[in-house]
This record gives structure tokens, sequence and C-alpha cells, in this order.
């Protein structure tokens, strides 16, 4: 009875377009994880718990629950935050917001942007961005480390600069290099191991008003050289030949022909440090002016994005007998590649041989192509050896039960072989938990679910009472398109173990799910 009084309150005082727009807007500061806040969505427009991210950030708050008004104090600047105004007084300053301020409850929700004014970031000395549905606090830096490049000739490692910095370096003895940067703000300091023969290791810290970054250089680091190229900063490695600096016109061409490649099903193995370039994106085809006839622009292709589960030094599930899980989720994913590409669709693969990509690296792939849908294939692993079938999930904060958190766990120890410093972008911290993604991942899910318990040949069985599941699953979680990951069944499973290593059963596997996608797409009106 009082679930349904909140709900007819709720009803009542909420405008429609947000009773079902609840949610959290996480808040990272200086790389931290500071939790989340209570937020809504109206209109497009993020807003969160005024109280509540103001405490985040330091400042004080009076709140007047019965006056829907809020009070908000950084060091020298107040703000006076009334609803349903779509305004704040700021120091006795009107300053317009891009909604209206909403009273819910004993709680005032105020539009994000208000937290990224330049009186918020001058009050605080800090940088407050809005990224990938987060509340981001990082200094106001100018230098921070972007990336690596490792090769089989060379090391580089790039720093990102803005305004006059300048630096000196020195070599320490045979196998340290230091470079100084007078007057730069870092970022964020780390301390990160490449155990690469040309560099072994290097750490980044703030040393009162400088940067110092610290280099200890392997076997192989012969010469270094530390640079401006393209407006960053760049300390290269060799042994014999240092690199050429990148000219500015140096992006990679988009493959000249549009033709239907099958991959090559043959297994093929990399090593684990070399660093594989993102997916080329192809232009989209531009509108076609003839006499007298209107312009027309052509209709790009669906775009999915494949990820093959694991990869390199991350092998996945093992059993002894058996093709290792990251083996047998890129023979399937192949297969799959195959189906779709002569389905007609532009078709993307996160990895197409034995190499390791980060989780994050993985769905900042498919957003980078623009994907309309990802699909991560992986084979399942349990403690039980009675524990068998084929299951498809699509992410949600929360598990269908303990076996699915337990499923999303196994999966997410990926992270272990990444290094452990994340900025908040390379993660892509996104949440997929958003209504629209989240219904559209289920119906995929279903989809496939249906098409792989149709597909003769493939012997694991499909229960469809339990076969579609959700749970937290990282590599799903920055995807901003429909998302699922397919566990195929157990390598743990002596029955389903012998149907993954069947040849016949694999191209199935893939053609059933690849059918599956098909389905979707035809159901939601993509495609006829």
């Amino acid at each position: 009875m009082k679930k349904a009084l909140f709900a007819l309150l709720a009803a009542l005082l909420l405008p429609a377009s947000l009773l079902h727009a609840q949610g959290k807007t996480d808040v990272y500061i200086l790389g931290r994880d500071k939790g989340s806040v209570a937020s809504l969505q109206a209109n497009g427009v993020t807003l969160v718990d005024a109280r509540a991210t103001a405490k985040k950030l330091g400042g004080s708050v009076e709140l007047y629950a019965a006056a829907k008004q809020i009070k908000v104090a950084f060091p020298g600047m107040y703000a006076i935050l009334s609803a349903p105004q779509a305004e704040a007084v700021i120091n006795a300053q009107t300053v317009k917001l891009p909604a209206e301020i909403i009273a819910s409850g004993s709680k005032i929700f105020v539009p994000v942007q208000f937290f990224m004014l330049p009186q918020v970031g001058k009050a605080l000395d800090r940088k407050i961005t809005f990224e990938n549905g987060a509340l981001v606090v990082e200094k106001n830096f100018t230098l921070a480390y972007v990336d690596k490049e490792q090769n089989a000739s060379y090391d580089r490692l790039i720093f990102f600069q803005k305004g006059p910095v300048s630096f000196t370096t020195k070599q320490v003895n045979k196998h340290t290099v230091e470079a100084q940067f007078p007057g730069a703000v870092l970022k964020r300091e780390m301390s990160v191991r490449l155990k690469d023969d040309f560099i072994r290791s290097f750490t980044l810290a703030q040393r009162n008003k400088d940067v110092l970054l610290k280099v200890i250089l392997g076997k192989s680091g012969k010469k270094w050289r530390l640079e401006k190229e393209n407006g960053n900063f760049v300390f290269s490695v060799a042994e014999k030949t240092l690199p050429a600096a990148v000219p500015d016109d140096s992006a990679p061409a988009a493959p000249a022909s549009d033709e239907v490649e099958e991959l090559d099903l043959t297994p093929s193995v990399t090593p684990e440090e070399e660093v594989r370039p993102l997916p080329v994106i192809k232009p989209e085809p531009q509108p076609v002016m003839t006499s007298g006839a209107p312009v027309i622009k052509e209709k790009r292709k669906i775009r999915i994005v494949i990820d093959p589960g694991h990869g390199g030094k991350d092998p996945g599930a093992t059993r002894r007998g058996s093709a290792q899980e990251k083996t047998l989720n890129l023979t399937v994913s192949k297969h799959l590649y195959n189906y779709l590409k002569k389905q007609g669709f532009d078709v993307k693969m996160t990895r197409n041989n034995d190499t390791f990509v980060t989780l994050a690296g993985r769905s900042k792939m498919a957003n980078d192509f623009q994907a309309d849908l990802f699909v991560s294939v992986h084979t399942n692993a349990a403690r039980r050896a009675a524990a068998n079938g084929f299951e498809v999930y699509f992410r949600s904060d929360k598990a269908t039960d303990k076996e699915a958190a337990e499923v999303a766990a196994f999966e997410n120890e990926a992270l272990q072989y990444e290094e452990a410093h994340y900025s908040f972008v390379d993660m892509l911290l996104e949440s997929m938990a958003k209504n629209e993604f989240m219904n559209e991942s289920s119906k995929l899910a279903g989809h496939i679910r249906n098409y792989v318990y149709k597909e003769p040949g493939i012997g694991i069985a499909v229960r469809q009472n339990n076969a579609i599941r959700q749970a937290n699953f990282y590599v799903l979680r920055g995807v901003k398109a429909p998302a699922v990951l397919v566990e195929m069944g157990y390598i743990s499973s002596a029955k389903d173990r012998a149907r993954l290593n069947n040849k016949a059963a694999q191209k199935r596997m893939g053609d059933g799910i690849g059918k599956g996608i098909v389905s979707y797409l035809k159901a939601e009106g993509k495609i006829k």
C-alpha cells in the first residue's frame, strides 16, 4: 500500500518524462571514484542532486526544502538555486542554466552544467567536465600522459601539453634518464611497468612546482630522445636508430576497396606487446549531383563490431586437452564475421589474431567505429562440472543471480592484465545502463538465443527460460549501442567442450549468432 501511495505521489509531483529517467551520476575527483549522486534526465539534460554533488566537491550547503531552494558555497563564491527557475544567482549575478531546476521531495536537482560554470571551476581551482555520463574533476593541468607505442625497434611515450611548457633532460646513470618540466602541473601521478627491452618502467610525479619524468631503460635502450611532436612531448627509446617524428598529415588512408573479404580462419599469433591501431572508419558516401536530378545521400550500411574475448597474454578459460578460450572465441568470431559480411553489413573485429586488447579499448573501438551493434564472444567456465549450455548476457548493474555475477566477475578479470593506471577517458565509464540501450540489448539477446537454439549441428543446450541473463560486464559498459556478451558454452563441461572444439559446430555457432543479429535488425525495422 505504501509503495502504491509513493508511486501516486511521484506521478503527481514529477513530470511524466522523469518518472522513468531517475538514475545515478558517477563523480570522479583527481582520478578517484568518489561514488555517485542521484540524477534525473529531462529533455536531454542531466540534473544532479545539488546538495550531494556540492558536498562531494567540498562545498557547504544550506537546503530550504519547503521553499524549494538551496544555497551552495565554495571559496570566494556562493550560489542560490531555486526551483523551478532555469537560472542560478551567483555572487548576486544571474546566470542562465540549460534547464529548470527541479524539486523532488527533499532533493533539489540542478542541471549538471551548473558545476561546470567558470565561477565554480575558479573557486575550486579545478577543471570540471561532464564526460561519458559522469562528473569529472581534474587539476588545471598543463602536462598529462597520453599513450605508449611499443614495437620491435623502439618504444615511445607520448605526453599531452598545453601552454608554454619547457623541459630539461639528463642521464643519471646507464639505465636511468630524467626529464624535468619546470612550472608544469601534472594531471595525474603514475608509475608504469612496461617490462620491455627498451623501457622497463617510468614514473611521472609532481615535485613542488615542477614535474619529474623518470625512465628506467631496458637492456636494448641505448639511445633516447625527448622532443616536441605534433604539439605533444614524445620520449623515444631505441637500440640503434630512433624513430623519425610523425608528420601532421600521417593519418592512415582508408581502404581503396569495399569488397567483401572473408577473414582467414587459420589461427595466427602476434607478439603480446604489439600495439594494434584502432580500425579505420570509412567515410560515409557523399551525395552525387546529376544534371536536373535531386541530391540523394546514400544510406550507410549497418555497422557491427564483433569482439572475440580475451587474447594475447590473457588466455581466458582453459582446460587440458582443449583449445584455450581466446582461440575458441576468435575462431567463432571469424565465422560470424564472414556470415555478416556476406549479408552486406559493415563489420569490424576488435582483434583478428592472438593480440591482447584492453577491455576499455574494445568499447572505445566500437564507439570510434560508430557501431550500431556490439557482440562480444566468450566461452564460459564454472567450478561445477554439471554447469553447461549457451547463454547470452546484456549489461546491468544488478546481476540476474549469483551465478551471473560470477560469470561477469570472471570475464572482468581481464583487467588484471592491463596497466593499473586509468584516466577517466581511457576507462570509458559511460554507463550502458540507459533504458534505450538496456532494452535494445535485451531484445538483441533474445533473437540471438532463439536462432542459436534453432541452428542445427551445434549440440550445446540452449534453455529458453534462463539463457538470457544480465550482469555488470566491463567490456559492455562504455558501448554507445545495443551490446551483448555471448557465452557459447562451458569449457568446464566435457559435453560442451567437445562441441566447442568441433569445427563444424564452431561454424554453426557463428552462423546462429549471425542469424539472430539479422532477425533483430529486421524486427526493429533497421533492414528489410
